[in-house]
């Protein structure tokens, strides 16, 4: 089992910065041996893959609504993945997640909420 626990949420204005992170634990697994995605759930709507990095970070990629504004990274020694996220809007109010890549049903965490003003 994979724990995973986002952090660095908070409420920002348009045009702000923010960037969370999620550490990995777990027994008897290696953090380095999975693909990690980041994921968002806004109120009322579906979960919606924002992107993710391969096992050694190397490679990124990203979907459409946050392409050339967020940034996925990882450091593999802290067990830890990033997003960066910039020029934020208020629909990018929501719920955020890390999860494997493809995701793992037994490993969603608690989320870190981001909401932003306009």
């Amino acid at each position: 089992q994979l724990q995973l626990v986002e952090s660095g949420g908070g409420l920002v204005q348009a045009g702000d910065s923010l960037r969370l992170s999620c550490v990995a634990s777990g027994s008897g697994r290696t953090f380095s041996n999975y693909a990690m995605g980041w994921f968002r759930q806004a109120p009322g709507k579906a979960r919606e893959f924002l992107g993710a990095t391969i096992k050694s970070g190397s490679s990124t990629y990203y979907a459409d609504s946050v392409k050339g504004r967020f940034t996925i990274s990882r450091d593999n020694a802290k067990n830890t993945v990033y997003l960066q996220m910039n020029s934020l809007k208020p629909e990018d109010t929501a719920v955020y997640y890390c999860n494997t890549d493809p995701q793992t049903k037994d490993y969603w965490g608690q989320g870190t909420q981001v909401t932003v003003s306009s």
